[in-house]
């Protein structure tokens, strides 16, 4: 498996951030979204969901790509526990492999809102903050580029779609199923506390994020976190207003 890893392990320098590849695949990229997300825009909810977990198929086979690129390769045999995969951009793999198989619509829409805010607020700011997204590996590059950009057709996909109506009353729910999985996020970072394991940057190591580590570095990541969270839901809330607005117009 190392041998075939090294294979990879294509050095290349750095893209510069705001960088015209960075720029263009980025516009690119979000435009191709919206159209796809268009041209499905009237897909039943099943149909929609088969797509969604083809894209989960797609992210859960990347991130292996990941995993095993980063533990024979660069851990040389030794996994490089800060890179489980439990980061907020993580969840679209989980969730998208699961929303066919969801019965309850009630745990199915706070899925919806849940991708179509937090993780496409996660996805979008990435490129405008690509420091996460160029490596010096091309394979790690590419796959980081990929990933985010996923993350925004999947919101899209979700947004666009005729068949499900998404009101302001519902975003309760998704900052509930935040907090719970921020709480495991933290469950895990305690048990591999030690490894530079930050899930979800809410502590108790550092959050490497610009503005928050400097909150975190001062204060502590126990003053830190609440503000994160906070600014992330408000965020979040932010990305799902365009969807609460166009599905009063289906």
């Amino acid at each position: 498996m190392s041998k075939l890893m090294e294979y990879t392990a294509i050095e290349v320098e750095k893209l510069p951030a705001y960088g015209w590849v960075h720029l263009t695949y980025f516009i690119v990229g979000v435009l191709v979204c919206i159209l796809i997300g268009y041209l499905l825009r009237k897909k039943s909810i099943k149909t929609m969901n088969w797509i969604l977990f083809g894209l989960g198929v797609f992210l859960i086979i990347t991130e292996v790509y990941k995993q095993l690129f980063y533990t024979y390769y660069i851990g040389h045999g030794s996994y490089q526990y800060w890179i489980f995969p439990f980061q907020m951009c993580s969840i679209p793999m989980y969730f998208c492999i699961l929303l066919p198989f969801i019965k309850s619509e009630k745990i199915r829409n706070a899925m919806y809102i849940f991708l179509i805010s937090y993780n496409f607020l996660g996805g979008f700011i990435s490129f405008l903050e690509p420091s996460g997204l160029i490596h010096e590996y091309l394979f790690l590059t590419i796959h980081a580029f990929l990933w985010h950009m996923v993350l925004v057709l999947v919101g899209i996909i979700i947004g666009l779609n005729k068949n499900i109506k998404f009101t302001f009353k519902e975003f309760k729910n998704n900052i509930l199923l935040f907090i719970v999985l921020c709480i495991i996020a933290f469950i895990i970072n305690l048990i591999f506390l030690g490894k530079g394991v930050n899930m979800f940057f809410v502590g108790p190591e550092i959050s490497s994020i610009i503005v928050f580590k400097s909150i975190a570095t001062k204060f502590g990541w126990y003053i830190n976190t609440p503000i994160y969270m906070l600014a992330l839901t408000i965020g979040a809330f932010i990305f799902y207003i365009p969807s609460v607005l166009i599905s009063k117009k289906k």
